[in-house]
């Protein structure tokens, strides 16, 4: 690696972060090198508690890359960050805070790639909540990293369709991907500290909460449609569930279908191989995957044969709680 070259250095923790990894180690040989990455220490894993690295430290050490895992960014990191000439700091999914002398140890400051269309969904689960809101859109803002949480300006966003297929895995795939144009359009203002900042809209900031296991339990109350996309935002945690004569039961894809039954929300409309019918307050949910405890991933008609659900009976799920809030 050249000394002529631009260094920077990227924080981030989640495989998200690969595809922009993967572009910064691709310019090697131009004016901007990726120095180093900065990531969470390993952690136990697994039956045997093993210590494994995140995504992102893995393909560091798989590429070469100098890789610092500190428990907390502090002064010594600072330090190393002056000594290095680091020029710009970028921040993806790192999961620290990042307090004012790591901000400001890089003169062309730094900027993290947030999985939303900023001011909407500032927080922990921006991606798992614009899927599971029902929204046809998403994106990656590109934005100062400041103390108060996604509050700084944004200067480049790359808008992100939602498909109806698109489960958490497929989206935050695809959220990942879109950091790279980002860069290409925005990394040689990055680096010579040029890029300009548009302050938030604060009339149209929400904030959205980290994903919890009961968010997995199935409000019948809602409609169809949003049910299936909370399933396919939940996937593969927390999933789905309900119970049903004291036994818990997990749902894989379910699809939602237009058409009123005249039934309660939750009561079962029908049960066969085409799926387990269930009446919500707007439309029917087709539960076409199921599993009982200690068993596996069934078809709904397999299902069906080891465990009959009555037509007629109720499916018990919760209440949900609100996954967006707004402030202002």
């Amino acid at each position: 690696m050249s000394d002529t070259n631009l260094k920077v250095i990227f924080f981030g923790s989640d495989a998200i972060c690969l595809p922009a990894l993967r572009y910064l180690n691709s310019l090697k040989t131009n004016n901007a090198a990726l120095r180093a990455v900065v990531s969470q220490p390993d952690r136990p894993s697994g039956r045997g508690q093993q210590l494994q690295p995140n995504p992102v430290a893995a393909w560091a050490r798989a590429e070469g890359i100098e890789l610092l895992q500190p428990e907390k960014p502090d002064a010594n990191l600072v330090k190393w960050i002056e000594a290095e000439g680091i020029k710009l700091s970028l921040v993806m999914a790192y999961g620290h805070f990042l307090p004012q002398q790591i901000r400001e140890a890089t003169p062309s400051g730094m900027v993290n790639f947030h999985g939303s269309i900023l001011p909407a969904l500032r927080g922990a689960s921006p991606v798992e909540t614009a899927l599971a809101t029902g929204q046809s859109e998403t994106g990656v803002s590109l934005m100062e990293v400041v103390r108060e949480m996604d509050a700084g300006g944004v200067a480049d966003l790359e808008r992100v369709a939602i498909e109806s297929t698109d489960t958490s895995v497929s989206l935050r795939a695809k959220i990942g991907e879109a950091v790279v144009p980002l860069l290409e359009r925005n990394l040689t203002a990055l680096m010579s500290g040029t890029l300009t900042f548009k302050p938030q809209d604060l009339e149209g900031v929400t904030y959205c909460r980290k994903i919890n296991r009961s968010d997995g339990a199935l409000d019948f109350s809602m409609s169809a449609a949003l049910l299936e996309s909370r399933l396919r935002a939940f996937t593969p945690w927390p999933g789905g569930y309900f119970d049903y004569q004291g036994v818990r039961i997990k749902v894989g894809s379910a699809r939602a279908f237009e058409g009123a039954s005249g039934m309660a929300p939750g009561t079962v409309v029908s049960a066969d191989e085409t799926g387990v019918q269930v009446a919500t307050t707007e439309g029917i949910l087709a539960l076409l995957e199921l599993q009982r405890p200690g068993g596996k991933m069934l078809s709904t008609d397999a299902f069906l044969r080891g465990m009959p659900i009555e037509v007629g009976s109720i499916l018990n799920g919760a209440p949900a709680e609100p996954l967006v809030r707004r402030v202002f």
